[in-house]
């Protein structure tokens, strides 16, 4: 039996190697047509005028960014809220394929993407912003939960119920077996929710990213830094304002204290489905016959060749390199908040750093550095990682804080750190960042709608032209590769038996 558990140990530690050099191998290779250049002249010198601002924030108008800070909470709860509800309903049917597959392409699309789409039906309303969460989201949580359902060993009482339904039999044998897992996974989304509320500010909606965007474009970095402080203010004491008690109060508040909600045009809705997403070829087509058939041919081989091949190339490229900086800059940030390797005072300062690190959205991040660097892949890459390479070493670090070490274990930081810990959590190291591929991939998709040219760049273009045909097209097309790289990432967290938390 031991040279049978060997035998099995030494290939899951050879097959994770080999994947290991893979994925480095593949990011390195990407480095050659990548555009890593830095446009502005002295970007040192951006940068001292940013990082000065943090000595003196301030905000010119405190009551308009305090709404858009009450908006920005009020978005979120209210989506996430609306999704956790859909989505726990959908997670009872996960096991159909067609609910798997509409929860596969909604989750798959950016909450981004979505609102470009609502504001085209809607426009700058509260619905936009509320199911541009709500919709991608109970994707998510159908997933999760199903997962957590399927996961979490819950103790099977169905035999304790003989003549009850069996609505009751879930709500009293499974429920209180999963509900922990849910609260928590639950809260974590909810704290998506507001880097996700706040980033919808940037294409217009009264969120903290508006008046983000305005002082950055104004050179206004005191400002900047103060309504950054305020977010991560927000974000940090999450634990301390978010109680189960005063859920019911804040649901309340947030819809009393949202802005005025604008009548739904029925019109608009009918030319959306009607007109705007027909592909043009199909438009005023009496009969489907073979000039119409090769006209739509003709329109989507052009879309396909000219926007999405090239898309898709700067997308993938982009991705890869993320992903393996993103490793890299996680395996170096862990230690820094791991037990094993640090006391509390020195751990205390680290922490902080990382919980800035993580609740600065990428696509903002993305776009400071932008102002500062210009529009070369370089910012793209560095918010990717930062933001990911800091969740995944808050999770590593705690997940290595509980490693009990031998009696004769080194106590040198460095031997400890190869030798010990990262041997051991290299398995949970992999399934962390293999669950965050597509994540890293939805994210550097729409960094396209700041100038880089992903995806998101060719789709924000379809949409500022009004071809909603083209914009629908190309983002159905990001949402299937997205899917596929899922496939992907479960298939090598099968095969390498990489067990995964569902809090990331």
């Amino acid at each position: 039996m031991n040279a049978v558990n060997t035998g099995s140990t030494s290939y899951k530690l050879g097959a994770r190697s080999w994947v290991s050099v893979s994925f480095i191998a593949l990011a390195l290779i990407c480095l050659i047509p990548a555009d890593f250049e830095i446009y502005p002249s002295d970007p040192w010198l951006e940068f001292t005028r940013f990082f000065s601002g943090v000595a003196n924030p301030s905000i010119n108008n405190i009551s308009f960014a305090f709404r858009l800070l009450v908006n920005t909470t009020s978005f979120a709860l209210l989506g996430v809220s609306l999704s956790c509800v859909i989505g726990f309903f959908l997670s009872l049917h996960f096991h159909r394929r067609l609910v798997r597959a509409v929860c596969a392409f909604v989750r798959a699309v950016h909450e981004i993407f979505w609102a470009l789409i609502l504001l085209q039906i809607f426009g700058l309303s509260v619905i936009t912003g509320v199911l541009a969460i709500a919709i991608p989201y109970s994707g998510v949580f159908a997933k999760v939960y199903s997962e957590i359902m399927e996961e979490s060993g819950y103790r099977r009482r169905d035999q304790l119920f003989f003549h009850v339904d069996s609505v009751s039999k879930f709500l009293y044998s499974k429920v209180p077996d999963v509900w922990m897992h849910f609260r928590s996974y639950t809260r974590y989304r909810f704290e998506c929710g507001l880097r996700s509320s706040a980033i919808l500010g940037f294409i217009g909606l009264p969120t903290l990213g508006f008046t983000l965007e305005s002082a950055f474009s104004q050179g206004n970095y005191s400002e900047v830094w103060a309504l950054l402080l305020i977010f991560y203010l927000l974000i940090s004491t999450l634990g301390l304002w978010m109680r189960k008690a005063l859920l019911p109060m804040y649901l309340i508040t947030a819809i009393v204290l949202l802005p005025e909600i604008k009548p739904v045009s029925f019109d608009n809705i009918a030319r959306f489905f009607s007109h705007d997403i027909v592909p043009y070829p199909l438009r005023g087509a009496v009969e489907l016959n073979a000039s119409v058939f090769a006209d739509l041919r003709n329109w989507f081989w052009s879309i396909f060749t000219e926007q999405a091949l090239p898309g898709i190339w700067d997308t993938l490229v982009l991705t890869q390199i993320s992903l393996v900086a993103t490793a890299l800059l996680a395996l170096f940030l862990f230690p820094l908040v791991s037990k094993k390797f640090f006391k509390r005072p020195a751990r205390s300062f680290w922490e902080i750093l990382l919980v800035v690190l993580r609740s600065t959205p990428e696509y903002m991040l993305a776009y400071m550095l932008l102002q500062l660097w210009g529009p070369s892949m370089l910012p793209a890459v560095v918010a990717i990682a930062v933001h990911n390479g800091a969740i995944i070493g808050h999770l590593l670090g705690r997940h290595s804080g509980s490693l009990a070490f031998r009696a004769d274990s080194s106590v040198s930081r460095v031997n400890r750190y190869l030798f010990e810990v990262v041997p051991r959590v290299y398995g949970q190291f992999l399934a962390f960042l293999f669950y965050r591929w597509e994540i890293i991939f939805r994210e550097t998709a729409i960094l396209g709608i700041l100038g880089i040219s992903t995806l998101g760049f060719y789709i924000d273009s379809a949409i500022q032209e009004l071809r909603m045909d083209r914009a629908i097209l190309l983002i159905i097309i990001t949402a299937l590769i997205n899917i596929g790289i899922d496939v992907i990432s479960r298939r090598l967290r099968s095969n390498l038996h990489l067990n995964l938390t569902p809090n990331v």
